[in-house]
């Protein structure tokens, strides 16, 4: 069965399917993906496929992860080298940015446009408290 992450908790994800129906699902195994290093190998928006575990409680298990059109990674704060994938499948990133009251760095406004850029995300600032 097919279904799309939602909110991802420690090892327990709820996914939703192709009919609305959540389960509460988790990893089968150590999915390994090529070319990342990741602390997490699945994120919001991943599409995977799930085989059901207990119909009643609504749990499955995840058995494979589909390819991603894109994703998100932030660094990993324990491991250096690590990635950290944030969200995945993004049509669309927006990042608001307040001008002040608390005011939004430059700083993590252009680290947030160069992530996005390089994952080729969409990107939108919007801008509050004028």
């Amino acid at each position: 069965m097919r279904g799309l992450i939602y909110k991802s908790t420690g090892s327990w994800y709820i996914v939703k399917n192709e009919n609305g129906k959540t389960f509460n699902a988790r990893i089968k195994g150590i999915f390994k993906i090529d070319g990342i290093t990741s602390t997490n190998p699945l994120a919001v928006g991943d599409e995977v496929e799930m085989e059901m575990e207990n119909e009643l409680e609504s749990t499955a298990t995840i058995t494979e992860i589909h390819p991603r059109r894109n994703y998100i990674t932030r660094q990993s704060p324990a491991h250096k080298k690590h990635h950290h994938i944030v969200a995945a499948n993004l049509d669309q990133s927006l990042l608001f940015a307040t001008l002040k009251d608390p005011k939004t760095s430059q700083g993590f406004m252009d680290r947030f446009l160069l992530t996005c850029e390089a994952y080729h995300v969409p990107a939108i600032i919007v801008f509050n408290k004028a």
